[in-house]
């Protein structure tokens, strides 16, 4: 019967597979070898950029006001208060959208609108909340007064946004592998972007395998269950920017699955093979993988819980990887592992994932030397009676099921990771929780 290697902590496990990706892979962006297109903006929300962004002019490319109020020259206003205004004389009002006609010169002002370009000798805008208009309107300036009376006085700058002030021409405004958001995007567009190279999407080759396993659509009978791992998996590779290819359900037959992962191999980027990793005679993936390619198995067996008998392996340049069959456990060490190899293939600058610190509930065991994995639940912040948040803040309650429970996961808000050099927790110790 075949064994186990030597069980590896997770994190070393993933360099491990990383560092044997990254040398053959087509995607190395060490290499600048990532794969890309040209799509437009608009439909670039969540993709990874593939080269770097760089500013072609300044942003804003002229000086603006960010206020309704009176264009002035900041000195002309020192001193200004409710009980010593300064009284400037009305010149015109900034067009939207054009080049103002007019300069300001000492003593004068001019009406301008929030993002009006400011005109040449202003250098600061007094919002409109704190002058007056004293004097009759006159024709020659299209029925303003023609004297303005400021009660607060302004600095050099003040309420305008300068040339350049968000970016300087040139500026690196999105570095490569960035992932676009929608902050991104109108970025883009404010730079004239409508269209923006981005890293390839990479194929990830889904099989599941197991002669009791149907398709969701079927109505199982006694012993059989429904396939579950290659849409979980499936939503976490879209999710992290992967396009999905499902090559269906695969009896427990070692040629079977061989000419599918060969198959799969063949025309995606990533394969993941679901159950089949542990050690039974009918569990073959480990074996199935070491006929696709050099080097073939690098990990068989992870020092975790859930996920002990995952194996990670390259074949001929591509990551392979076999994820126990029980969904919790696939699903969690699909975060674990098949998340950073689809980020390696798109180039993915490294982000900190999404953390909540948070009170457990009650006290967890571990095994020292293993790392545990804990689906929880975020209770909702305690209140006073005076609807004031509690000090003690947010509460992780662990969801406790057998990894083959999926609903132990789909009510879980995060994962709780225990160390391996821990024995456990303790209910009211402060957690770090891993939102999902």
């Amino acid at each position: 019967m075949p064994e186990f290697l030597t069980l590896l902590p997770p994190d070393q496990a993933r360099d491990e597979l990383l560092s044997h990706f990254s040398q053959t892979a087509p995607f190395d962006q060490t290499q600048g070898r990532i794969d890309s297109e040209s799509i437009e903006v608009v439909h670039a929300l969540g993709r990874f950029t593939a080269s770097d962004v760089f500013a072609p002019h300044p942003l804003p490319g002229f000086p603006r006001t960010t206020v309704d109020g009176y264009a002035v020259r900041a000195r002309d206003t020192f001193g200004a208060s409710d009980s010593l205004p300064a009284y400037l004389k009305l010149i015109g009002e900034v067009p939207m959208g054009d080049t103002p006609s007019f300069e300001i010169g000492a003593g004068q002002c001019a009406l301008i609108h929030t993002g009006g370009m400011l005109p040449n000798g202003a250098d600061a805008v007094v919002m409109v909340e704190y002058t007056q208009q004293i004097s009759d309107v006159s024709k020659d300036l299209g029925g303003l007064p023609r004297e303005i009376e400021i009660f607060k006085s302004v600095a050099d700058g003040e309420n305008v946004i300068r040339i350049g002030e968000d970016v300087a021409q040139n500026q690196l405004v999105i570095p490569k592998g960035t992932k676009i958001r929608p902050a991104e995007i109108g970025g883009l567009m404010a730079l004239g972007f409508t269209s923006i190279s981005v890293a390839k999407k990479p194929r990830v080759g889904l099989i599941s395998t197991g002669d009791e396993v149907i398709d969701p659509g079927q109505t199982p009978r006694p012993g059989q269950v429904r396939d579950i791992n290659s849409y979980t998996l499936g939503a976490l590779v879209e999710k992290s920017g992967g396009e999905v290819v499902r090559y269906g359900i695969f009896s427990d037959q070692f040629q079977v699955l061989k000419e599918a992962a060969a198959k799969a191999l063949s025309e995606c980027d990533l394969v993941i093979i679901t159950a089949g990793s542990s050690a039974s005679t009918r569990d073959m993936t480990a074996d199935v993988i070491r006929t696709l390619g050099e080097p073939g198995v690098l990990v068989h067996g992870i020092n975790t819980r859930p996920g002990k008998p995952t194996i990670l392996g390259v074949c001929n340049g591509k990551a392979v990887i076999g994820l126990p069959g029980n969904p919790v456990s696939a699903l969690v060490n699909g975060y674990l592992f098949v998340v950073p190899v689809i980020e390696k293939c798109l180039g993915a600058l490294p982000k900190p994932k999404a953390t909540v610190q948070a009170k457990l509930t009650v006290n967890l065991s571990s095994q020292a030397g293993r790392e545990d994995w804990w689906p929880v639940k975020l209770l909702r912040p305690e209140r006073s009676p005076e609807g004031a948040k509690s000090k003690d803040g947010w509460q992780a309650e662990p969801i406790f099921g057998k990894s083959n429970l999926i609903f132990t996961l789909a009510s879980a808000d995060g994962l709780l990771r225990i160390h391996p050099d821990a024995t456990g927790l303790s209910a009211g110790e402060i957690v770090e929780v891993i939102l999902i």
